[in-house]
């Protein structure tokens, strides 16, 4: 015979919801909602595939890193598409949208191959922090990077890695060639735009590179 404490008890148990939010689920909804509304306010729909921004937006947040400026290379498109997309997170908007080379070694039209090596001359996959601007004896003004990801590009101070501007990143060399030139690794962008990515991306900007 079951006494009236544990009909109680019984009782209690069959009322009890069938999910309870863990400490984890919340900031992890709370994440995916603030991808969702960010990605539409930013306005990227038809030009940014949304697992690539999804991809990068999760990145950020598993590290809990915080940042006015994510700059988001897709090397998923050509090199001839502006495939370089840098949001103001604060202001939500897109601030800038053009080309960004891929390296020697990664392939021609499109980037196909990707390593950490050093002397691979192929782009790495991964997050970056932006640090400090410095003067590349090759490139001019140019911002060194950190990757963040172990095994897939935390080699990039090893190798050299930095955005920096590069005549072969132009509408000029597309023209003639049918696509961009490319770099040893770098994701090398117009000339024109070096000026305006130090200004938004130094000391503290993120760049994240997708590829499939």
């Amino acid at each position: 015979m079951i006494k009236p404490i544990g009909v109680l008890m019984l009782l209690l148990a069959c009322m009890a919801p069938a999910f309870k939010p863990t400490a984890r689920s919340a900031p992890l909804a709370a994440a995916v909602s603030s991808a969702d509304s960010l990605y539409h306010e930013v306005g990227l729909d038809g030009m940014l595939d949304r697992q690539v921004f999804d991809s990068a937006y999760a990145s950020m947040e598993r590290r809990g890193l915080r940042t006015n400026s994510l700059a988001i290379a897709d090397m998923s498109q050509p090199s001839t598409a502006h495939r370089l997309f840098l949001i103001d997170l604060a202001a939500k908007k897109l601030v800038l949208r053009t080309w960004v080379a891929h390296g020697l070694k990664s392939g021609d039209l499109m980037a196909e191959r990707f390593s950490n090596r050093p002397d691979s001359h192929q782009t790495s996959r991964g997050l970056y922090r932006v640090e400090e601007e410095i003067n590349s004896p090759k490139h001019g003004a140019a911002l060194l990077l950190r990757g963040l990801d172990a095994g897939v590009n935390d080699l990039a101070r090893a190798r050299e890695v930095i955005i920096h501007g590069a005549d072969y990143v132009s509408a000029d060399f597309i023209a003639r060639h049918g696509r961009l030139g490319r770099s040893w690794g770098c994701p090398a962008v117009p000339l024109a735009e070096m000026k305006r990515m130090i200004a938004l991306l130094a000391n503290g900007g993120l760049l994240f590179v997708y590829a499939t």
